[in-house]
């Protein structure tokens, strides 16, 4: 085909693409229908509008104003969802590194998608796709090969990365209600968002002393908190492949940084969990804070889940320092 005639058939298929990116909004059905290659890498700018408005909505707080009512309730939301992908979007779901009961599965699968992070399927077919291609041009998100920018927000608001890679998740794909969840994504985030405004609501009519609002909850317990946990997460894909140290030679950049650590409940020690996936432990030493392994560890406790996998001895007898 002339070249003329590729410009003319792309004109003629953009509106086709244009209501696919709006569906998406609501219905992630058709993602899998990849464009032609010059559009599957390339930002659809207008799927990614509500990601943009997320963080427009955030200028909210200007005239909501803030309250301890509402950073609590923004800071509580944050430690839950953190936990909820760090524990199952990641250690679970991504790497099986324990075990739980369906319902358990579930509970936590509803908190992950309360994360404005996509589904499941979604985010543990990416995960493994990171792991198998680390820091190498099939890497979606490799900051030495697109750089920070990309890396840390670019590369999944393309059509190739909406795609959930059902493939990679085979042993996930059999639970109905888990491909409900990552089909239709923006269903527990719009519940949340209303439950919050209603809360606020509520609040201020029957405890004007803690000085809250609906609008106020809406936007320092949905947008503010998941526009911070976003970044949170995502620092991981982008900082901790450049900054920090390396106890494990790995094929990859991936590196130990306690801060990040700390910001995300223990993900920061991403060397230790490159160079062994394989554990729901990424704190390999005493004194590496790992606040998800604790979480676990409570949970295994309150008999929800079981057979965390540990750190082998053997992993620790090849770590450099």
């Amino acid at each position: 085909m002339s070249t003329r005639a590729t410009r003319v058939a792309s004109r003629a298929a953009q509106p086709m693409f244009r209501r696919r990116s709006l569906r998406q909004w609501f219905d992630t059905a058709d993602a899998s229908e990849l464009p032609d290659a010059t559009r599957a890498d390339r930002i659809d700018w207008l799927r990614a509008v509500p990601f943009v408005a997320m963080h427009l909505a955030c200028l909210g707080a200007i005239w909501t104003g803030v309250s301890p009512t509402a950073l609590g309730v923004a800071a509580a939301l944050y430690a839950l969802r953190m936990f909820a992908l760090t524990g199952f979007y990641h250690r679970y779901f991504s790497h099986k590194t324990f075990r739980t009961s369906r319902a358990v599965q579930f509970a936590f699968a509803l908190i992950g998608a309360a994360c404005v992070q996509r589904g499941p399927l979604w985010w543990a077919a990416h995960h493994r796709n990171h792991h198998r291609h680390a820091d190498t041009a099939l890497d979606p998100h490799s900051p030495s090969v697109r750089g920070f920018v990309w890396s840390h927000m670019g590369w999944f608001l393309t059509p190739r990365a909406f795609r959930t890679e059902l493939e990679r998740v085979p042993d996930l794909a059999i639970f109905p209600e888990l491909r409900w969840l990552d089909r239709y994504d923006i269903a527990v985030p719009v519940l949340l968002a209303l439950a919050l405004y209603a809360l606020g609501v509520l609040l201020q009519h029957v405890a004007p002393s803690w000085h809250t609002s609906g609008g106020q909850l809406l936007v320092w317990g949905f947008f503010i908190s998941t526009v911070v946990l976003f970044h949170a997460t995502v620092t991981i894909n982008s900082l901790a492949h450049r900054y920090g140290s390396r106890r494990f030679a790995t094929r990859d950049d991936s590196r130990n940084n306690p801060w990040l650590a700390l910001l995300t409940f223990g993900e920061g020690w991403h060397n230790n969990h490159h160079y062994f996936p394989g554990s729901a432990q990424q704190g390999f030493r005493w004194w590496e804070i790992d606040l998800t392994w604790y979480g676990l560890r409570l949970m295994a406790l309150l008999g929800l889940v079981h057979d965390l996998k540990p750190v082998p001895a053997w992993v620790l007898g090849k770590a450099a320092r």
